[in-house]
């Protein structure tokens, strides 16, 4: 949950700050109201996204029986608090989702009472609610609150009927409701205040372009705007008009931005997203293995690879000759290699090292001859109820344990992975001690090994 929160954050600032930057001061309403809204969208959805790399299986012997003493520490008071916490802050985080969609339902509830206690003039498509308070002109829905008095009087302008009127038309409120419900959930999160507030600004801007567009006098209009957001207080279900943006409106009143400088600046958007994707979304690894007949391509051996050889290739050197012992899958692999590295690589590695080459074959006899090689002794017979005095032979040894073989990982300071999710060595010993029927796959790529556990049963 907190990686998906961190995650989501990050593009959400990235949007916002691209909002900011190259946005928020052009003329291109319509297509910034899109913008903020997909612009959320788009960052819970980020870290949703999931690629998948398959990558070549590394075998793993389970054969080695080790006995490894593990220290339990007992746990100190410390972790009884951790243990806690996760709780203390669910517990918080429930309380605060709670009190928020309590506030929601209240705010809309005031606003149905509103106008069911209230007279109403229906105009065309939209409701005009008459309240006896001195209240600013906003709107929700095509529900216009105005001023009983000043409406009966003709006391509103034009202008700012119709400022109410765009509202209602473009559905403004679907906006707000969105954000408000998004907000329930993500209570606590800083970046939905800032983008709630855009989001409303924006609205003005609109409604602004409406009134504008219609052929009303600039000047007339922004006097009327000082004159009505003089007073005004937020309404948080509602639009309405707020004098502490008023300058931030009267500049962009005045700006026509070209479509060109639009579309240059929609368009630097896309390797905006791409990088966003790439950073924060979830990449999945699935196991593999070569068939024997694949032939893989590589220009040169990639500096991982060039450590291993010399690493085999170092601890074979140092054996006297007449006693090495190579065995065959470390010359396979050594061959393997140096056949992917290039010459100046070569140069620079430890030399190759000298295998003994294999025991002869005993030779092949044909039919009918008779082999030089002399017949093992047959056993001697054993009579009934005589002991034999040849040994039996031991016991094979015991394969390896799953929790075992994590341990052994552990050691060499494997990475390990819960369900695609990084642990910690003790953790993931932890989850097989309480768990034995969970799956485990371990590779090694480039010198680095991982451990993935999990329930459902491992792709190769």
């Amino acid at each position: 949950m907190l990686l998906f929160l961190l995650k989501s954050s990050a593009c959400l600032a990235a949007f916002m700050l691209f909002y900011k930057l190259c946005l928020e001061k052009t003329s291109a309403h319509t297509f910034k109201r899109f913008y903020l809204i997909g612009a959320l969208i788009i960052s819970i959805g980020i870290p949703f996204i999931t690629f998948t790399e398959y990558v070549e299986a590394q075998a793993t012997n389970f054969a080695t029986n080790q006995d490894f003493n593990l220290t339990i520490l007992e746990a100190s008071e410390n972790n009884s608090l951790l243990e806690f916490l996760p709780f203390i802050l669910w517990s918080i985080y429930v309380l605060g989702m709670v009190i928020f969609l309590f506030r929601f339902i209240k705010n809309l509830l005031e606003l149905f009472q509103k106008i069911k206690s209230n007279p109403s003039h229906r105009n065309q498509k939209f409701i005009n609610v008459l309240l006896q308070d001195l209240i600013l002109p906003h709107t929700f829905f095509n529900y216009i609150f105005l001023n009983k008095k000043d409406y009966e009087n003709n006391l509103i302008p034009a202008e700012v009927i119709l400022h109410e009127q765009a509202h209602a038309n473009q559905k403004h409120a679907l906006d707000i409701l969105f954000i408000e419900m998004l907000q329930v959930v993500f209570w606590f999160h800083p970046l939905f205040y800032f983008l709630k507030k855009d989001i409303k600004l924006n609205h003005e801007f609109l409604a602004d372009q409406t009134v504008i567009n219609s052929g009303f006098n600039t000047k007339k209009y922004q006097q009327l705007l000082l004159a009505f957001s003089s007073n005004a207080a937020d309404i948080p279900m509602a639009n309405a008009i707020n004098y502490s943006l008023i300058k931030k409106r009267f500049t962009v009143m005045k700006t026509k931005t070209s479509k060109t400088v639009i579309w240059f600046r929609s368009l630097i958007l896309l390797p905006l997203l791409a990088i966003l994707i790439f950073s924060f979304s979830s990449k999945n690894y699935i196991e593999f293995e070569h068939s024997q007949n694949e032939i893989i391509t590589q220009d040169q051996a990639t500096k991982a690879q060039v450590e291993e050889y010399n690493a085999l290739a170092k601890k074979y050197n140092a054996q006297p000759q007449n006693k090495r012992v190579v065995k065959l899958k470390d010359v396979k692999r050594l061959e393997y290699l140096y056949g992917l590295m290039s010459e100046k690589q070569k140069a620079n590695a430890e030399p190759f090292p000298d295998c003994p080459p294999p025991p002869p074959a005993p030779p092949k006899v044909n039919k009918g001859e008779v082999s030089d090689i002399p017949e093992p002794p047959a056993p001697p017979k054993v009579n009934r109820g005589e002991v034999s005095e040849i040994p039996a032979p031991p016991p094979p040894p015991e394969p390896q344990s799953p929790l075992d073989h994590v341990i052994d990982m552990a050691k060499k300071g494997a990475i390990f992975y819960y369900e695609n999710d990084k642990i910690s060595s003790d953790k993931a010993i932890e989850i097989l001690k309480h768990n034995k029927d969970l799956n485990i796959s371990s590779q090694t790529t480039n010198g680095v090994r991982t451990v993935k556990i999990q329930k459902a049963p491992i792709q190769l």
